[in-house]
């Protein structure tokens, strides 16, 4: 049986060298993330269109369909909801099937990487239960208008997969497809919105 690895160094455009064993908050930097995340494509890239439907994209997504269902939340929980799948830009979107296949290890990686992410941009290490499983919710609402929008499924098959309450129906969000470098832009400028408001107390 082959030994656990002491270290697992990943490189980042910035210069950065993030262990993602044993992650830091010292060596992330939202440009890496933002960049990753939109190269990262979403549903293993079995989408339509002309573009890959990337993590990024599908982290504004989740952010807007959050700060829409709860207009009154702090900026804080919305920068949550737009790094929800922040670990990905250096662990990749795995499809849930492979992630059950992956189990525990993946999952805690995961979960240390989230960890030290937050930690970086003045969030808790773990999130509050309300707030996690309010940026769920938003998620699964992403998931199934990404499903039935862009990835091939019948909408009784998405409406199984993807369950969410009637009040927050999928077909009022539009999917966006286009170049990473745009919505590298996005992410960052979404970030910086978020952190200003922060910064004021939001």
């Amino acid at each position: 049986m082959a030994s656990r690895p002491k270290r697992a160094w990943q490189r980042m455009l910035s210069g950065r060298r993030l262990d993602l064993l044993d992650p830091t908050p010292f060596d992330i930097e939202i440009e890496d993330i933002a960049h990753g995340l939109a190269f990262v494509a979403r549903w293993n890239g079995q989408t339509r269109g002309d573009w890959p439907y990337s993590v990024a994209e599908h982290s504004l997504l989740v952010e807007r369909i959050f700060s829409h269902a709860h207009p009154d939340s702090e900026a804080c929980w919305r920068l949550a909801a737009l790094l929800h799948d922040a670990p990905e830009y250096v662990i990749g979107d795995m499809i849930s099937p492979v992630k059950s296949a992956l189990g525990q290890e993946y999952g805690m990686m995961d979960e240390r990487l989230a960890s030290a992410i937050h930690r970086r941009f003045g969030l808790p290490a773990v999130l509050p239960a309300l707030v996690k499983k309010r940026i769920k919710m938003a998620d699964r609402i992403s998931a199934r208008l990404e499903a039935t929008t862009i990835a091939g499924f019948a909408d009784t098959e998405a409406r199984r997969l993807f369950p969410v309450p009637a009040l927050t129906a999928p077909q009022d969000w539009q999917i966006t497809l286009r170049p990473p470098a745009e919505t590298r832009a996005a992410y960052l400028a979404r970030f910086a919105e978020l952190i200003a408001l922060m910064d004021r107390g939001h």
